[in-house]
């Protein structure tokens, strides 16, 4: 049993803190993901595919691109909101709970508020 299967996060509820949405790396995204974004961003597939992903670096998938300080370019920071919520790709509707990148309980406001709560 690996790590992320013993860890109980039944507790955890995001607050919208954005650590997450800072993170440097891909963030992948299925055929039918892409058709939802493009669809609600009311952008051309084809277009929404050349100027808003990448090809991973594994070359097995493509990616939304990132803003230069490596973080979603559809996090609005100012908001602390994603701009496509209703159709954000499933690898950010399944933070912290099916993946998370190493320490991201010391950047997570949403883990500190979980382990507030069971000191209480």
């Amino acid at each position: 049993m690996n790590r992320k299967q013993q860890e109980d996060l039944s507790s955890f509820r995001c607050i919208r803190c954005g650590a997450c949405c800072k993170w440097e790396g891909p963030v992948r995204v299925s055929d039918r993901e892409i058709d939802a974004i493009a669809d609600f961003l009311g952008i051309d597939l084809q277009s929404f595919i050349r100027e808003y992903t990448r090809l991973t670096p594994d070359r097995r998938s493509l990616s939304l691109l990132e803003k230069e300080d490596g973080s979603c370019l559809y996090y609005d920071d100012a908001e602390k909101a994603c701009r496509i919520n209703p159709v954000k790709p499933e690898q950010c509707r399944d933070f912290p709970l099916r993946w998370n990148f190493p320490s991201w309980r010391r950047f997570c406001a949403g883990a500190a508020a979980m382990e507030k709560g069971k000191d209480s």
